[in-house]
């Protein structure tokens, strides 16, 4: 029987330590990834899509009307996954795309609404067709932008 004996220097012994113990302890990895994604969502609000989202007939900009959608887009991390979303009821189907249903229009602190110089008690509203514009979505850009922040994980947990 051969015996073989492959000594490993204590440099990389100690490099594939520091790499186990980063692997089993991501949260650092993850919380950077998180923020990557973060960044990527808010990159999609300035530009107004990326691709750019079609556009409205209104002056401003596409979903930031009130701004409240941006403003709540939020980050989270831990151990396993990098999470970016938001918690607004509207999100989705502004993400999506779809049809709102006829509904009717109430004044909520007033006793009527007024329309271009009409007083009226409520307004039937016959439902809206809202194109997908999708602000949770990464570019091609923002997947390299990941690959490198793993990348710079791994690296520097080989380096210490």
């Amino acid at each position: 029987m051969i015996e073989v004996t492959i000594t490993v220097p204590d440099t990389l012994r100690q490099a594939l330590e520091r790499l186990a113990q980063s692997l089993n302890h991501r949260q650092p990895l993850m919380r950077a990834l998180s923020e990557d994604l973060y960044d990527a969502v808010m990159e999609n609000f300035e530009q107004e899509g990326r691709p750019r989202w079609l556009p409205i007939d209104r002056v401003g900009k596409i979903l930031q009307q009130s701004g409240r959608l941006a403003a709540s887009i939020d980050s989270d991390a831990d151990n396993d996954q990098a999470v970016v979303g938001t918690n607004v009821v509207y999100a989705r189907i502004h993400q999506q795309g779809g049809t709102t249903r006829p509904h009717v229009i109430r004044p909520r602190y007033k006793k009527s609404l007024a329309f271009n110089g009409r007083v009226v008690k409520n307004v039937n509203h016959p439902g809206s067709t809202i194109p997908a514009r999708p602000f949770l979505s990464l570019t091609d850009q923002d997947y390299q932008a990941l690959a490198h922040t793993i990348n710079d994980y791994l690296q520097r947990a080989l380096d210490e």
